[in-house]
């Protein structure tokens, strides 16, 4: 017989999946406009205003591949590793935490990324 504690977890845990499910479904029309690059080819692309070839080129390029391309998926990595805990009996909640914090750092890294484009000179 399962304890309450117990099934309460496997309750938070699944709606918590299917919250996220529903996110990400909500989400897909969003990142179709953004990935959309139009007529412009991506290769060779540095970040705006900057060369690829200068230091701070390279460094904002490696801080905008971070923040889109490696927490994203070291998330999802950590949302499925939690599922399969999850799904043997173990703890999960190290797993989530995990997900939640790289996607933190994804969306801090693309805040920032927004505030330096949409920066205005004061004074």
């Amino acid at each position: 017989m399962k304890s309450a504690l117990k099934r309460w977890h496997e309750r938070v845990a699944l709606q918590a999946l299917i919250s996220v499910f529903l996110l990400t479904l909500a989400m897909v029309p969003a990142a179709a406009v953004a990935q959309n690059l139009g007529q412009q080819p991506a290769t060779g692309q540095a970040v705006q205003g900057q060369q690829a070839a200068t230091p701070e080129g390279t460094f904002l390029n490696f801080v905008n591949w971070v923040g889109n391309v490696i927490c994203p998926v070291a998330a999802g990595l950590a949302l499925v590793g939690s599922i399969v805990n999850w799904r043997q009996g173990r703890n999960y909640a190290g797993w989530l935490a995990t997900a939640a914090g790289l996607l933190m750092v994804s969306g801090g890294l693309r805040f920032i990324e927004y505030l330096i484009q949409n920066a205005q000179a004061v004074g």
